[in-house]
C-alpha cells in the first residue's frame, strides 16, 4: 500500500478535502440520476460504490476523528448501504501508513530519541495502519515488540474534523441532526480520550490486569519509558484479524472457545468493572488456532454509570417488563421516551422498543446461545431496516435513547458482529457472568 509522506493538519486545508469530497458526490448523485433517466431500472448499487470509495479515500487520508466515524459506522451493518460497510471496513486495519521520515519525526519530538536509538531493530514499514495511529514491529533485548504510532494532528482536529463529516453521516444514515448533535458530544469526548495516549496507557495495564484471570485471552506487556503522548510501546502479540482467520476453516470447538472468551471478557467489565473495551471491531483482536485470543488498543474505554448501568440491565429481565408500568419508568429513565411525548407517541415507541428489545437482549435470556443462528442475525437486521424505514421514527423530534447507550450499544453490536462471524456457540447465562465475578475475587 502506497505510504503517506503527509498528512493535512491545518483547519482550512482539512476543511477543502471534504469541500472537493462534497462536490464529487454531488457529482456522482447526478450521473446515477442521468443513468436512471436512461435506464429506469437502475439501482443505486453504483452510486453508493462511487460515493464510498470517493468519501473512504478522503477519510484514509485524512487519519483521525473523521476515519473513526467511518470505521464506526462500518460495525453497524444494518445502518449502512453494503458498498460503504464493506468500504469503510478498511479503516479498521488498512488505512494508508506514514511514512519513514514522518514516523522518526513523532519519535524526535515525544521521546527525544530516534527509533534506532530506543530499539535494537525497528521495522519502518507499518504492520497495520488504521484511523488514529499505525504499528510498526520493534526487537529491544531479543523480545519483538508492537509500537503504535499516533498520526500527527489527530489531537487538534477531533473538534473541527466532527463538525465536517456530520453532514455526510446525516445523508448516509439517514438519521437527523438532532439525533446527530447529541451523539457527536459522546463522540467527541471518546475520540479525545482517544488521542490521549498517556491515558490508553494507563487503562491497559489497568484493564489487562484486572481481566488476567479470564481464560483463554492474553494481554501484551507495556513499556511507559517507551512510550509517550504519542506512542505506545507493548509486547508484539501473534495472531491473525478475524477475517484472515477464519480462512484457515478452524474448528467448531476452537470458534467457541474464542467466543467463549470474547463473550466473558466484556461482560465481565461491564457487570463487575462498570468499564468498557469500547471499540470490539476485528481489528483489535488477535485470534489463535488453539482458542486463544490476543487483546489490544484500551484506546476507547467507556465508563458505565450506575444509574444507566441499572436500567439499562433491567431491559434483560422479562419478567420486570411484564409489568407496563415498570416499563415506562425504565424507558424514560433511558430517555427512550420522553416527557413531552403524547400517549399515542408513547405506546407507539414502547412498542417498537419492546420488539428490539425482545430481539437484542435473547442471549442473554437463554443459558447457550448460537451466534451461528443466521435466521436470528437475519431477524435483527430486517427489523432494524424497518425501523429506519418508518416516518414517525425519522420524523421524531428528540434523540431517542441516552448518550451512554451510544458506545454500550456500539461495543454489544461489534461483540454480536464478531460472534455471528466465528459462528460460536457461547454460555451467554447469568450463572456464566457471575462465574467469572467470582474468580476475580
Amino acid at each position: 500500500m502506497k505510504e503517506q509522506t503527509n498528512i493535512p493538519t491545518g483547519k482550512v486545508e482539512r476543511a477543502g478535502r471534504f469541500v472537493t469530497t462534497g462536490l464529487k458526490v454531488g457529482t456522482n448523485y447526478i450521473k446515477h440520476y442521468t443513468r436512471k433517466l436512461m435506464d429506469p431500472s437502475t439501482t443505486k448499487d453504483a452510486l453508493h460504490q462511487e460515493n464510498a470509495e470517493d468519501i473512504y479515500e478522503t477519510l484514509s487520508n485524512l487519519k483521525g476523528s473523521a476515519l473513526k466515524v467511518a470505521q464506526m459506522l462500518s460495525m453497524d451493518k444494518g445502518m449502512l448501504p453494503k458498498a460503504y460497510t464493506e468500504r469503510f471496513a478498511m479503516s479498521q486495519y488498512s488505512a494508508p501508513p506514514l511514512s519513514g521520515p514522518l514516523v522518526v519525526n513523532t519519535f524526535t519530538k515525544t521521546l527525544g530519541k530516534t527509533p534506532a536509538q530506543l530499539y535494537d531493530k525497528f521495522d519502518m514499514k507499518a504492520t497495520n495502519a488504521a484511523s488514529i495511529g499505525q504499528v510498526h514491529k520493534a526487537w529491544k533485548d531479543g523480545k519483538p515488540l508492537a509500537v503504535k504510532i499516533q498520526y500527527p494532528g489527530v489531537a487538534n482536529s477531533v473538534k473541527s474534523d466532527l463538525r465536517l463529516v456530520k453532514p455526510f453521516a446525516i445523508r448516509i444514515v439517514g438519521m437527523n441532526e438532532v439525533d446527530m448533535d447529541k451523539y457527536f458530544d459522546e463522540i467527541e469526548s471518546k475520540l479525545l480520550e482517544e488521542t490521549d495516549y498517556k491515558l490508553e496507557l494507563h487503562r491497559s495495564q489497568e484493564l489487562s490486569a484486572q481481566c488476567a484471570h479470564i481464560p483463554n485471552l492474553v494481554f501484551p506487556v507495556y513499556y511507559p519509558e517507551l512510550s509517550s503522548d504519542r506512542i505506545i510501546t507493548m509486547d508484539w502479540l501473534n495472531g491473525q484479524h478475524l477475517k484472515e482467520f477464519l480462512l484457515t476453516n478452524p474448528s467448531q470447538e476452537v470458534r467457541n472457545k474464542i467466543g467463549q472468551a470474547m463473550w466473558d471478557f466484556y461482560q465481565f467489565q461491564v457487570h463487575k468493572l462498570k468499564k468498557v473495551h469500547a471499540d470490539p471491531h476485528p481489528g483489535n483482536f488477535l485470534l489463535r488456532p488453539d482458542g486463544t485470543v490476543g487483546i489490544f488498543d484500551f484506546g476507547c474505554v467507556k465508563e458505565v454509570p450506575e444509574d444507566f448501568y441499572v436500567n439499562y440491565f433491567l431491559l434483560t429481565d422479562k419478567e420486570v417488563l411484564k409489568d407496563e408500568k415498570r416499563r415506562r419508568e425504565i424507558y424514560t429513565n433511558l430517555e427512550m421516551i420522553h416527557p413531552s411525548d403524547t400517549e399515542k407517541e408513547i405506546t407507539f415507541f414502547s412498542g417498537l422498543f419492546q420488539e428490539m428489545i425482545r430481539l437484542l437482549t435473547h442471549p442473554f435470556t437463554v443459558e447457550r446461545f448460537d451466534f451461528g443462528n443466521e435466521d436470528y442475525f437475519n431477524e435483527i437486521y430486517a427489523y432494524m431496516d424497518h425501523l429506519y424505514n418508518l416516518k414517525e421514527v425519522r420524523e421524531s423530534k428528540v434523540a431517542r435513547g441516552s448518550r451512554h447507550s451510544l458506545y454500550i450499544n456500539r461495543t454489544y453490536f461489534g461483540l454480536y458482529s464478531m460472534l455471528s462471524d466465528l459462528k460460536a456457540d457461547v454460555v451467554t447465562g447469568q450463572g456464566r457472568i457471575q462465574e467469572m465475578i467470582n474468580a476475580s475475587n
